[in-house]
């Protein structure tokens, strides 16, 4: 491969991806079926969001030698910078805490490849290089912003209903993280600290009854829960017109926990109409998903804050009346 013409790709791409208002040449997909980052000496405060683009054709030289530029995608998540090959992805983490996360991401997706009961195909890690990098396999299929079929939502349901029974399994509870007890109530306490000064008072008044109804959710820990379940991480083929689930992607959050979690994903991301069709298949949440729901904003302006991210902080805090 000529490194002339994949220089010359690369910086059209992160150009695009640079001007695209969601962050993304091809679609917002952070972390997008796993990935890898260049080797460097750790990654530093400032992660890697402003990376030479001399460093995406060492890692295509590498994993994609004869793949001609043109079939790479260079795509921009919250955490991740990836490039995306016909059979596999490449992921440069863009925070220190995205690249802490990458060895804890390849055992996730072991175990769940393992499984062989979710009904739908995961990642596979093909190579792993601790906090330095990690290549997975390439899922087949692409996200929909919009599921009008109603067998789009059944398919949806099955896989939550596979969730639920891979928590009862006993190797994945002793492999898989527990979501913690006080999870809620640390979460307030540091939205609390860390947020409330950059909301107006209203917006601190919101904040209380949110969290409130946070705080007051029940422990449950019955089910794999994917804990990032949105449309950018559902891929569909569309076979004879009609949507077809192929595959689930980015599982850094994947815990025991709550199937409410995931349920309350689908509605943010989906809307109401899929969220009474996926709830028609499973019992009594509606309450938990309405409070979970409740509190994403919170959680995408905390994540944005301690990264250093203005655009996530400020999107988080639209409704809060946010004060830089």
């Amino acid at each position: 491969m000529d490194e002339v013409e994949v220089v010359q790709v690369v910086q059209r791409q992160l150009q695009q991806v640079e001007a695209s208002p969601d962050g993304a040449a091809h679609g917002e997909v952070d972390g997008l079926l796993g990935g890898v980052s260049c080797p460097r000496q750790g990654v530093d405060a400032e992660g890697v969001a402003k990376m030479n683009a001399m460093d995406i054709p060492y890692v295509v030289g590498r994993w994609f030698p004869d793949v001609a530029p043109e079939r790479l995608a260079v795509r921009r998540g919250q955490f991740h910078l990836v490039v995306v090959g016909p059979d596999r992805v490449v992921c440069l983490p863009r925070t220190p805490a995205a690249a802490a996360r990458l060895p804890r991401r390849a055992d996730v997706l072991r175990l769940l490849a393992g499984l062989g009961g979710l009904g739908v195909p995961v990642p596979r890690p093909l190579e792993s290089g601790g906090e330095e990098y990690l290549v997975l396999s390439r899922v087949p299929g692409e996200p929909l912003e919009t599921l009008a079929d109603a067998r789009a939502a059944d398919a949806l349901a099955g896989l939550l209903a596979a969730l639920a029974r891979a928590g009862a399994d006993e190797g994945v509870r002793a492999a898989l993280p527990v979501t913690p007890q006080d999870r809620w109530r640390r979460f307030s306490a540091d939205v609390r600290a860390e947020l409330f000064l950059l909301m107006s008072g209203d917006g601190r008044l919101r904040a209380e009854r949110e969290l409130a109804a946070a705080v007051a959710l029940p422990h449950v820990t019955t089910a794999v829960v994917h804990g990032d379940l949105g449309p950018e991480n559902i891929l569909w083929e569309v076979v004879d017109g009609r949507p077809r689930l192929s595959g689930v992607i980015d599982w850094d959050e994947a815990a025991l926990g709550d199937p409410a979690e995931d349920l309350a994903a689908l509605a943010a991301g989906f809307g109401d109409d899929v969220l009474g069709r996926v709830l028609a298949h499973a019992d009594d949440m509606e309450g938990r998903v309405a409070a979970i729901r409740g509190t994403f904003a919170l959680q995408q302006a905390l994540s944005g804050v301690r990264d250093g991210d203005e655009e996530e902080l400020a999107d988080g805090l639209a409704a809060y009346g946010y004060r830089r």
